[in-house]
């Protein structure tokens, strides 16, 4: 199992978005990948068509009441896509675990337990704007990080921050984390504005910058409205091809093989390739 933190203290950058249809499209190519909410703002929640406000089993019941991870997963619309949902209640998890020693450490040891017994190849932590607990949290669970970064010069203002967090918490509490990709998102490729600070982008981060692109598009923008991932809302679209070619440059990054072509459907996927190819360590059925 893999875990990907996608975080950026700036907001409105496509954190919520990258996490969603990267989970998506690594569900379409047959991985089994599970959505963590770990912002109060619930966005993600509401992405995949939860309402935040009906929840009662949500992050907050991990962190704070030390419910098993297990208990929280719901399905989303999309085979093989689950999700752990956020409420507002988070928000006050930062100071009821103020005084709590080893707060940092609560999800990577719910992970360890829920690892034991249930199945998954990935699983993504849409993280806060944040740098607090929960960003904490999520960056000790993690393997790797994704940082979604808009094409404009104000997003490379904090990055320097962030970076001295993640170098911190490999240094104390996680030595196995490593930054992934920087994901250029909401890309006009047709501006001198977007080619230059991609330029900036590749001078910071080198080759730690993604090829792929998420060029500006509507139907990303009203995938969230309708608690679709773009690949349900507009399958045909320019964010659609994007994330799923980042997620092919992602899995090939971590050396993983694609297991299954991608399906509009499981019987599209029988007429044209059989049964999708069993999970590892699945039996076929």
């Amino acid at each position: 199992m893999r875990s990907i933190a996608v975080i950026n203290q700036k907001g409105g950058v496509g954190k919520t978005t990258t996490t969603v249809n990267l989970g998506a499209a690594l569900a379409r190519l047959g991985f089994k990948v599970l959505l963590l909410d770990m912002d109060p703002q619930a966005n993600l929640t509401v992405h995949v068509d939860k309402r935040p406000d009906l929840e009662s089993n949500t992050m907050t019941s991990l962190l704070v009441e030390d419910t098993p991870l297990a208990d929280l997963v719901q399905p989303t619309s999309q085979e093989n896509l689950s999700v752990i949902p956020s409420d507002a209640s988070l928000a006050g998890v930062e100071q009821v675990l103020a005084n709590r020693i080893g707060r940092e450490t609560i999800l990577r040891e719910a992970i360890d337990v829920f690892a034991k017994t249930a199945h998954c190849d990935f699983m993504i932590f849409d993280c806060p704007p944040s740098l607090g607990v929960l960003s904490a949290n999520a960056l000790v669970a993690a393997d790797h990080v994704v940082i979604p970064m808009q094409a404009e010069y104000l997003s490379l203002q904090g990055m320097a921050k962030l970076m001295e967090v993640i170098q911190l918490v490999q240094k104390r509490l996680n030595p196995a984390l490593k930054v992934a990709m920087v994901l250029p998102c909401m890309v006009d490729a047709r501006t001198n504005l977007s080619i230059e600070v991609l330029r900036e982008i590749e001078a910071h981060f080198g080759n730690l910058l993604a090829k792929a692109r998420i060029r500006n598009n509507v139907k990303l923008a009203e995938a969230p409205s309708f608690g679709r991932t773009i690949f349900e809302h507009a399958p045909g679209s320019n964010g659609a091809r994007d994330y799923d070619s980042f997620a092919k440059e992602l899995l090939h990054m971590l050396g993983v093989k694609v297991i299954a072509a991608p399906a509009q459907s499981k019987k599209t996927a029988a007429a044209k390739a059989g049964a999708l190819s069993p999970m590892p360590g699945e039996a076929e059925g």
